[in-house]
């Protein structure tokens, strides 16, 4: 939209402090990834003779194909239902079923050129897959195996001041349902028409409570969740946009109706 570090010094105590403190960082970690915002190189779509089936080899952005469009988009949100957003890893066949729609709607774009428009990239999406992951150590290092489990990804972009929230919602089992969120601010400047190029200003967790449960491995989580480099938008329309990252991370988003995650 839609994440260097300066970490706190950060006790490793797991014990709740009496006046607890929810650091603001200004620097990002040195290893990361990024949330959302962050294509390859000089990316360039080309569809396969295999996903060219898939439109009935219509491939031009005129108005008559836009119900292949929609088509496509019913098939990739089906294709998703029960993948957690792939945050904890899918089948290799899986990825590729993904990625393969992916292109085709890339080559479709009816926005090819979506930075000349921001105002189309305005508001909050939630994302529904991306090919980041969290997998052993460190998902076990998160506690997010059976002790916190991951909510809504949200984020909120203000085109106005060039700035994009993002949010990471989190809920932990056995303390009354406690239920928090990592917040990350970025801001952001147009490289090219479809380009943006993203740095990170800030981040906190809250409450507190959920602040001390992850003090310990923060830089883990901000590693991860690092939206710093540059975002490709490879497609977008007004439900629907797609972004690959300096990383090879490719990230789908859907807009949504909050307006204050």
């Amino acid at each position: 939209m839609g994440t260097k570090l300066l970490h706190p010094n950060i006790s490793p105590s797991h014990v709740l402090p009496s006046t607890p403190t929810i650091p603001k960082l200004t620097k990002p970690p040195t290893h990361k990834q990024h949330f959302f915002f962050t294509s390859r190189s000089n990316f360039a779509i080309k569809v396969s003779d295999r996903t060219s089936n898939l439109l009935n080899n219509q491939t031009d952005n005129s108005p008559t194909n836009y119900p292949t469009i929609t088509h496509l988009k019913t098939k990739l949100n089906q294709t998703l239902q029960g993948l957690n957003r792939g945050i904890f890893g899918i089948p290799s066949e899986k990825k590729s079923e993904i990625e393969e729609m992916v292109k085709v709607l890339e080559g479709l774009n009816p926005n090819p050129n979506p930075t000349v428009d921001l105002d189309k990239l305005g508001g909050c999406w939630k994302l529904i897959y991306s090919t980041i992951t969290i997998l052993g150590s460190k998902r076990t290092k998160l506690g997010l195996r059976d002790f916190i489990s991951l909510g809504d990804f949200l984020q909120v972009i203000d085109v106005a001041k060039g700035k994009a929230v993002n949010e990471i919602m989190f809920n932990v089992r056995g303390l009354n349902l406690l239920s928090g969120k990592l917040v990350i601010e970025a801001s952001f400047n147009i490289s090219s028409k479809s380009r943006v190029d993203i740095r990170y200003d800030t981040s906190t967790i809250v409450p507190d409570q959920l602040m001390n449960m992850f003090r310990k491995n923060y830089d883990v989580l901000l590693g991860i969740f690092n939206p710093d480099g540059w975002l490709e938008i490879t497609y977008l329309d007004e439900t629907l946009r797609i972004g690959r990252d300096d990383k090879g991370n490719t990230f789908i988003l859907e807009r949504s109706n909050q307006t204050d995650p």
